[in-house]
């Protein structure tokens, strides 16, 4: 856990340990496989994926042009980064939309 609350840090200062720990338990077994704990910046199948289970389903949000600039700005904002950890992505997306309090306290 605390791996993933590093790495979310390291853009987000000040993230919030139980919004994480909600994320990693969200995601579940798929943080198991080094392929599915990643996500793909050049994928427009796994960017389609992050904004219809997570975006739409968990954060409850809607509007595909608006999700999808909100994904691309956080792969922007990640872009020196190889491998984009789901959870940072998560996080990161969550904290763009102002939806961290669907993740609970």
């Amino acid at each position: 856990m605390t791996d993933y609350l590093a790495a979310v840090k390291k853009y987000a200062p000040h993230a919030d340990e139980k919004k994480v720990a909600a994320i990693v338990k969200h995601c579940g077994i798929a943080l198991r496989s080094r392929d599915s704990s990643l996500v793909s910046a050049s994928d427009p199948k796994e960017l389609k994926t992050v904004r219809e289970s997570w975006c739409k389903k968990k954060l409850g949000l809607s509007g595909d042009a608006e999700l999808d600039a909100g994904i691309k700005q956080v792969m922007t904002t990640m872009k020196a980064e190889h491998d984009k950890s789901r959870v940072v992505v998560y996080y990161l997306l969550a904290e763009h939309f102002k939806k961290l309090d669907v993740l609970g306290s």
